[in-house]
């Protein structure tokens, strides 16, 4: 019976003046945003929330993880999902559910004890609703983070074709475990496409190279070199080499140029084209 009247107070709490409370929770929201969402997409967003939520406490939900509460955790998952892709930040998207509570305040001095007991109730659960609402909203940016990482992966490490039968990796930057694996998949990809047996790997671009490093360059080649392709290592600088005999990393029979030019014109011989140096005429 208890339970019954607390759900009846709450749901008087949230019929009453039903429009103005909606039209002030929606003008918090939009202010917390600056502008930076349009006030009718807020505006649906909660509204429908609103409705959600006065239905679901009809139907005897008391809490947010209720099954009488599907509805408004399906309609929370899509606006944190939207906040985390329009780059709202985690404390403006928990306003977006927070702010009802402040809305609902001035009630409170209008009612007795029964109207505070239900306030406390529905303020659990909106406690409970933002919670759910920054757990979706946090599983959409890393979403969205690692999706963007995969992509500069992809850009950070393009196969360039030099010539017939010659392709080049030119290495930016660190060179780790799971860069490596991208590396070798597209070179070795790019060895079956174009079917080439000569391939470059520039480092002229890797800041630093280590035991780590070599390590994932030694990888790379030997995969190349499985599938029938001679690897060069260029942009091999006077600090890496230094660096490369001090840590006594070995390269074995694996050839080494200073600059990409220097590898290309080894890659091209090896392919059996004939070089000719053409000079200036002098006149």
């Amino acid at each position: 019976m208890a339970q019954q009247e607390s759900r009846n107070e709450l749901v008087g709490l949230l019929e009453a003046d039903g429009e103005a409370l909606a039209e002030e929770w929606i003008g918090i929201v939009v202010a917390s945003l600056a502008g930076r969402i349009s006030r009718a997409e807020i505006a649906r967003e909660l509204r429908e929330l609103y409705s959600a939520l006065l239905e679901a406490i009809r139907s005897g939900a008391h809490d947010a993880s209720a099954e009488g509460m599907s509805e408004v955790r399906a309609l929370l998952t899509e606006l944190s999902r939207n906040r985390a892709r329009q780059g709202s930040t985690p404390s403006e998207t928990a306003i977006s559910v927070l702010a009802l509570k402040r809305v609902l305040e001035p009630a409170l001095k209008e009612g007795g004890a029964e109207r505070t007991q239900a306030y406390l109730q529905l303020s659990r659960v909106l406690d409970d609703l933002s919670l759910f609402t920054i757990e979706t909203y946090t599983r959409t940016r890393e979403d969205i983070i690692s999706a963007q990482a995969d992509q500069l992966m992809e850009l950070s490490t393009p196969v360039v074709k030099l010539w017939d039968g010659v392709i080049a990796v030119p290495l930016v930057g660190t060179l780790d475990s799971a860069r490596t694996q991208v590396v070798m998949e597209k070179l070795l990809q790019a060895l079956v496409d174009t079917g080439s047996e000569q391939a470059i790997i520039d480092i002229t671009g890797v800041p630093a190279v280590d035991t780590q490093v070599a390590q994932h360059l030694l990888k790379t080649i030997v995969a190349a070199r499985l599938m029938g392709a001679e690897c060069t290592v260029s942009g091999v600088r006077p600090q890496i080499a230094q660096t490369i005999v001090a840590l006594g990393i070995e390269f074995g029979d694996i050839v080494t140029k200073a600059t990409l030019s220097d590898a290309l014109q080894l890659a091209l011989r090896k392919s059996g084209v004939d070089l000719v140096a053409h000079q200036g005429v002098r006149r």
